[in-house]
């Protein structure tokens, strides 16, 4: 018997293989149950739990590396207690890319004892040893070269306020600016495959005090330096951190790559601090927070700010952060975690793998849609899929129109739950729930996907007291509400030179200040590369000195300055028909690992389909 199988598979080894090929790619969606996350959805120190961050998809994380810390005595000292090459090993094992934050000078190393941040030596030779800047970042930049090759240059240099737990910062932009100078050139020589990047800013903290916001003052002093463009302006990505507000994450991302647009140029940027913290989880309340926040809300925030930042031009998201720990109490008066001290998780968890699941791959986002009653977000993902996110910003719900890209599509709300809708007359009609508000309308109503191709297998963990179910819904034709012309962001992460930026682009977007999110007074953008947006405080408003370290939306802090705080707008970019290009010819490298398992095991299947077809039969006939 086994004679005659040996017999039989000889003779029709060429059938026998191109079966098994046509199984494996009719069997592949079903296969494909273990998307790896993409990677451009992160946490913020995921090494607080691991286990948890891997079950969350976080496909990088970013760690603080206080110089004051490492070298608090002197340059002799190398303490990495904080964050050990254990720890690291761990990170880089399950697949999350780790990126380094320098911030934090130590005051043995202060220029000025009484100035924080700018060292003593910045403005020597490179190679200097006196330096102590060059050398700090010279030795942690080839202690991590290949684990890694992601630097962040101080994090929130705006914040001024001498009493504030959180400044790092005291120079003036003329400082930082050398200090970027520094650190870009002897990051570049001592890793060349590394990438420099800008540290974030808060925006809050000038302009609710009438100052001209630190990223464009520094542009304007890059402006200035003559081999500034010739160093590739001493960084290749830009940073943000922006919290609380679902419009303002739009409104502030394209913000900044207007601001570079103007100053010349345009380079990738990440929003590496992201969310809104609860004020009334039972685990954690807070009294006499300054934005009253459900659970529910953070978790459809989260959902937002993926959509938001991707629609604004981010290549990269992270939310801040992974997990609350002890030392939070002290540092921040809200809960930022999306899992509890007790390991217990947060809506907010599964709402994250819900928004980085549907919209992993992405190679272009669209503000589609935003008027007051709801707001529409289009994605376009590598697998030739379209994911439309889509929720209201006010109380009422609403029935919305989309335009379909298939005859059918997954309906995913924010927690999971699924079921399938069918397209009639070329659009998906839906509806979406009002917003609570229970703080205002800063974050809209519930989140909902319409997923269109492979929606991937990443394991979505239900909220407590929540139920995944898969139903199948057939959708009625109705009118479209009015939406706007779209914003095509094409993202991209790899710098390379910025292509020149015509004047026809320069005058794209169109500015209107809000008193959030209600315009106010609306200056629209000239066709010169040097227009600005004027910012104009408009309410004043009272603040209260916290121990946190996490910008909200006005800055909390008192000030015995002659300067007064108040409550100014974040620019609205309004949505135009013109492409919102970034900078030319790059590109976000995608390995084979991060690829849709449906394109990978489809390919597998075609190679061994050839294998059955031609190498079979010749050596068939050769024997």
């Amino acid at each position: 018997m086994n004679t005659d199988l040996k017999k039989y598979f000889t003779r029709h080894s060429s059938l026998v293989i191109l079966i098994l090929a046509l199984l494996l790619s009719v069997l592949q969606p079903l296969l494909a149950t273990a998307a790896t996350p993409d990677r451009r959805f992160g946490a913020i120190d995921t090494f607080d739990n691991p286990a948890a961050a891997t079950q969350l998809g976080a496909g990088w994380t970013r760690v603080r590396f206080p110089w004051a810390d490492m070298q608090p005595n002197d340059s002799g000292q190398w303490n990495t207690s904080f964050f050990t090459d254990a720890q690291l090993a761990k990170e880089l094992a399950a697949g999350r890319e780790v990126v380094g934050l320098i911030v934090n000078t130590p005051p043995w190393a202060l220029q000025d004892g009484n100035v924080p941040g700018v060292p003593s030596g910045l403005t020597l030779p490179d190679d200097d040893p006196n330096n102590l800047w060059a050398a700090f970042v010279r030795k942690i930049v080839g202690q991590y070269a290949g684990r890694i090759n992601h630097w962040i240059i101080w994090n929130e240099p705006d914040i001024w306020q001498p009493s504030y737990p959180g400044r790092t910062w005291g120079g003036n932009e003329k400082d930082f600016l050398q200090l970027m100078r520094v650190a870009y050139n002897v990051i570049k020589q001592t890793n060349p495959n590394a990438t420099v990047h800008l540290s974030a800013f808060t925006y809050w903290w000038d302009v609710n005090y009438g100052r001209t916001p630190f990223f464009k003052r520094l542009l304007d002093e890059m402006q200035k330096d003559r081999a500034a463009a010739e160093h590739n302006y001493y960084f290749d990505v830009a940073s943000a951190n922006l919290y609380f507000t679902t419009d303002q994450i739009y409104d502030l991302i394209a913000w900044h790559h207007q601001q570079m647009r103007e100053h010349g140029f345009d380079k990738p940027l990440w929003l590496t601090e992201t969310n809104a913290a609860p004020s009334t989880d039972p685990a954690w309340p807070v009294p006499n927070a300054k934005h009253t926040i459900t659970l529910d809300e953070q978790a459809h925030f989260i959902i937002q700010s993926l959509a938001m930042a991707l629609a604004g031009g981010a290549n990269r998201v992270a939310i801040y952060k992974m997990a609350d720990v002890p030392a939070d109490h002290a540092a921040n008066p809200e809960p930022f975690g999306l899992v509890r001290e007790d390991g217990s998780r947060r809506p907010a968890f599964s709402a994250f793998q819900v928004g980085s699941n549907y919209l992993a791959g992405f190679t272009e986002a669209s503000l589609t849609e935003r008027n007051d009653m709801d707001t529409i977000v289009t994605v376009k993902r590598g697998d030739s899929g379209w994911t439309t996110v889509a929720w209201t910003r006010q109380p009422s719900p609403v029935k919305i129109s989309v335009a379909a890209h298939a005859a059918q599509a997954t309906l995913v709300d924010w927690d999971g739950r699924k079921q399938t809708i069918t397209a009639r007359d070329g659009k998906y009609e839906i509806e979406i729930a009002g917003a609570t508000c229970t703080g205002g309308c800063i974050i809209g109503g519930a989140p909902r996907l319409i997923v269109e191709g492979a929606i991937g297998g990443a394991k979505i963990d239900a909220p407590s007291g929540s139920a995944a179910k898969a139903t199948t819904v057939a959708t009625t034709a109705t009118v479209a509400t009015t939406a706007a012309a779209a914003t095509t962001i094409v993202p991209s992460e790899t710098n390379s030179a910025p292509a020149a930026e015509s004047a026809t682009s320069v005058a794209t977007s169109v500015i209107t200040h809000t008193a959030t999110p209600r315009p106010s007074k609306t200056p629209t953008a000239t066709a010169t590369a040097a227009a600005t947006a004027t910012i104009t405080p408009t309410m004043t408003s009272t603040t209260t000195s916290t121990a946190t370290r996490r910008p909200t939306s006005t800055a909390a802090a008192t000030t015995t300055s002659t300067a007064s705080a108040t409550a100014a707008a974040a620019p609205t970019i309004q949505p135009t028909p013109t492409r919102l290009t970034p900078p030319a010819a790059t590109t976000e490298v995608v390995t084979t690992a991060g690829l849709p398992p449906v394109l990978i095991i489809g390919g597998l299947g075609i190679v061994v389909a050839a294998i059955a077809l031609y190498v079979v039969p010749r050596t068939k006939k050769q024997s």
